[in-house]
């Protein structure tokens, strides 16, 4: 049974620990400004057009299906010449709830009813009876970054049908627009209906889940040259030049825990009767140029070359483009920046004024997500964001800080009420306990599944630090500052002091953990948590010095920092120990690399860290080995990308950009990133599509503040030439490369807020010193 907090206790909540965020969600929004008819139509280039030859069976649709959103709202297309079918979602389209009763070990719950699941929101279908695949030729399916527009054309009878489908944020709605050349017709009908049993009312349709969310949609549609008309529970259109389809939806998710994550006032079926009414109003082309100006806006901020591809291999679809590369061992390197501009495609389409990227991202293919499609807390959530600030989309962070800000009441409130009960083999042997913490799984109730997971909220301060780093925002230090110290309570409430063996210095260790998802499950001082912990505290000081804050409070945490023990090599394995023991207490190759966050994300490893420190680091990694899933790989990726080992690094950007069959490791037909499960059956789990560029950047350029090194890891495949521009640097600097023969050849650093950093290529070092919005070009590195 789940149950709800007393509002009066999260009011008192919310007043500790900071505002509840202001995320917007599924609502009314002001008209968007238009761009002029004659404004530029950005077309895509061969650079920025992923294209195929077949469409998604409807079966596969996870695999094979084209994904575009809005950054709330989002589909897979699967482009069929005569049913066209879009799964849609809605980013807060969830089951479940608070989920605070614990089961009889102390843990949370974690199935559909308790804890909850990412679900569908409707399936909209357009049946075009006549244009089944089996009857047209040249057919051709695109999917435009650039312009983030997935494209249809066929040719029919001798007439040349074409379809575009977007996803626009301005008007938060999905738009699909049917024309032809030559002198044809559509005919057909529309049909929009909801996954979980409602009732079908043909334009539209709400309803309520057992979890008392609201929800709903509604579908539109208008033509030229013919006749469209509602028919009972569809839209039918027969004879038209041209057909302009528009879907909406959403729920009255909001992100108050005082108000339990609902919003009473709203309801969604009508709101989304208005938006598609409202999008409705103006023509597909006016809706095509609002929608493409907003996303370049975002897109182009970001431009990435890495070589120049065969002729041969530019003359093949991307599905035929992945087996060439996997089969004949050659790279592709504008594949390969393909692939990194389609995790920012991703970015963009699934993570703006809503709920932050779970598990499956925006999209899915069915109610049933494995791991509920949740937000894990032990890596994915955090590498889902690992690219947003490198790779020029600082806007896409701010619903991951939201997110956390929306969840602290009830964060808080569980920690306070539920952590130390006595079944709870993680609680605090101190018998103290403050602060804040997390369970391994999440949801935006509030809640927690599966176990709990102490250094939890270490690892989300931390990445919401580094994007200070990066953006140097006042407003969301303050916004942050909270979540840092509610953190630091909870930690000096736990860590316990012991005596290290065979001497008499007394430490600072993490209480009973495991080193997840790995084991064992009551060690003391697990590496994970030593190196969370000791950036946190870390990160927790400048916070409050550059505040002015708890300046008390922050002397205290100086000085547990410096009682931490910090983790060491073991004399029997020759690596860094991942629990307090020589021993290798659990499986070599085991897909987490939780010993080495101290390596990436943290920055306390680096190549010029002590040798034994980073022999140590190296032999674990090498242990660790080649082959993982795509996430494992893409953070196996970053750390050898930090300790400058080129190759390695890109084999393991190209071990998964290995075609996946028959469900194995890999990049499906649609680049999503497919994770094995079992022999034979795989599913899609997004974060390698944000891990894995994010190692290319790192690559290319790797930061902390202070410090900006150039080409780290360049492989030889990307050596010949190449570009990047807008790479974001910590410290608040923004990076435009070129380099030619593996050496850089121009580097233009502008200042964002940072003022001092070292640019620094193989052992040339340059001083730079810049007012924030000035920049400077450096040239000759290689005398």
């Amino acid at each position: 049974m789940t149950t709800e907090p007393s509002r009066r206790g999260l009011l008192a909540l919310a007043a500790t620990t900071g505002a509840l965020a202001a995320l917007p969600t599924c609502t009314a929004t002001a008209a968007p400004d238009r761009p002029a008819a004659d404004s530029p139509s950005y077309e895509g280039s061969s650079r920025t057009t992923l294209r195929w030859q077949a469409p998604a069976d409807e079966h596969s649709m996870i695999e094979q299906g084209l994904p575009v959103g809005n950054g709330r709202l989002g589909a897979l297309a699967s482009n069929d010449p005569g049913r066209e079918l879009l799964l849609v979602t809605d980013a807060t389209m969830w089951t479940g709830g608070l989920n605070d009763t614990l089961d009889t070990d102390g843990q949370f719950p974690y199935g559909r009813a308790d804890f909850g699941s990412f679900t569908l929101l409707a399936r909209l279908t357009v049946d075009i009876p006549d244009h089944d695949l089996s009857a047209v030729n040249a057919y051709r399916r695109t999917l435009d970054l650039a312009r983030a527009v997935v494209t249809t054309s066929y040719v029919r009878s001798g007439v040349t049908y074409h379809r575009e489908i977007f996803a626009s944020h301005p008007d938060d709605v999905i738009v699909l627009h049917f024309t032809q050349s030559g002198g044809g017709r559509y005919t057909g009908s529309v049909t929009l209906e909801g996954t979980h049993g409602e009732d079908a009312t043909g334009v539209s349709f709400g309803a309520a889940l057992p979890n008392g969310l609201r929800y709903g949609a509604a579908v539109q549609a208008y033509g030229s040259g013919g006749r469209v008309a509602v028919n009972g529970t569809r839209v039918d259109f027969s004879g038209c030049h041209e057909l302009t389809v528009i879907v909406s939806g959403g729920t009255n998710y909001a992100p108050d825990a005082n108000a339990y994550y609902r919003d009473p006032s709203l309801d969604p079926e009508r709101l989304a009767r208005t938006k598609v009414r409202d999008a409705a109003a103006h023509p597909a082309d006016t809706l095509l140029r609002t929608h493409v100006a907003d996303h370049r806006a975002l897109f182009g901020q970001l431009d990435l070359t890495l070589g120049t591809s065969t002729p041969a291999q530019r003359s093949l679809d991307t599905w035929e483009r992945l087996r060439a590369r996997a089969r004949d061992g050659v790279p592709d390197p504008e594949l390969e920046a393909q692939y990194l501009q389609f995790g920012r495609y991703l970015m963009i389409a699934g993570s703006r004024d809503s709920l932050p990227l779970n598990l499956q991202g925006l999209w899915l293919d069915g109610n049933d997500p494995d791991w509920m499609g949740d937000y894990h807390t032990d890596i994915n959530l955090q590498m889902n964001y690992w690219m947003a600030d490198r790779a020029a989309l600082p806007r896409s962070f701010d619903t991951f800080t939201d997110y956390c800000l929306a969840q602290l009441p009830s964060w808080t409130d569980l920690t306070r009420r539920l952590f130390d009960d006595p079944r709870n083999r993680y609680r605090n042997s101190t018998g103290r306990n403050a602060g804040w913490t997390v369970a391994i799984s999440t949801n935006p109730y509030g809640g927690g599944g599966w176990w709990w997971h102490p250094a939890g909220n270490a690892w989300l301060c931390n990445s919401l630090w580094e994007h200070y780093e990066f953006s140097g925002s006042r407003t969301h230090l303050e916004k942050i500052y909270p979540l840092l110290k509610g953190a630091c309570e909870f930690w000096e409430a736990r860590l316990l002091t012991i005596t290290l063996p065979g001497t008499t210095r007394e430490v600072l260790v993490a209480d009973s953990d495991w080193s997840p998802e790995h084991g064992p499950l009551d060690a003391k001082g697990i590496t994970y948590a030593q190196e969370l912990v000791w950036a946190l505290f870390g990160n927790y000081c400048t916070a409050a010095a550059e505040l002015k804050r708890d300046s008390g409070f922050a002397d205290t945490v100086a000085g547990l920092r410096k009682r931490l023990h910090l983790p060491q090599v073991s004399p029997k394995t020759g690596w860094l120990e991942e629990w307090m023991s020589p021993d290798n207490l659990g499986e070599t190759t085991h897909r987490h690399l939780s010993p080495l966050v101290g390596l990436f994300p943290g920055d306390r490893l680096r190549p010029d860290s002590p040798p034994d420190l980073v022999a140590g680091a190296t032999a674990l990694l090498t242990a660790r080995g080649m082959e993982s899933f795509g996430w494992a790989n893409a953070w196996r990726a970053l750390c050898w990308a930090r300790l400058k080992n080129a190759e390695n690094a890109y084999q393991l950007v190209v071990n998964n950009l290995r075609p996946s069959t028959d469900g194995s490791n890999g990049t499906a037909f649609n680049l999503f990133d497919i994770y094995e499960v079992e022999r034979g059956r795989g599913i899609f789990q997004i974060d390698a599509n944000f891990g894995t560029p994010a190692a290319m950047i790192e690559m290319l350029v790797h930061s902390r503040p202070g410090h900006i090194e150039l080409l780290p890891a360049l492989p030889q495949a990307w050596a010949a030439s190449g570009a990047v521009s807008g790479v974001g640097a910590r410290g608040g600097f923004v990076v435009d490369l070129r380099w030619r023969d593996g050496i850089p050849i121009e580097a233009h650093i502008r200042s964002v807020h940072g003022r001092t950093t070292t640019v620094e290529y193989g052992g040339s070092r340059r001083t730079v010193t810049l007012r924030p919005g000035a920049s400077v070009t450096l040239k000759d590195f290689d005398r």
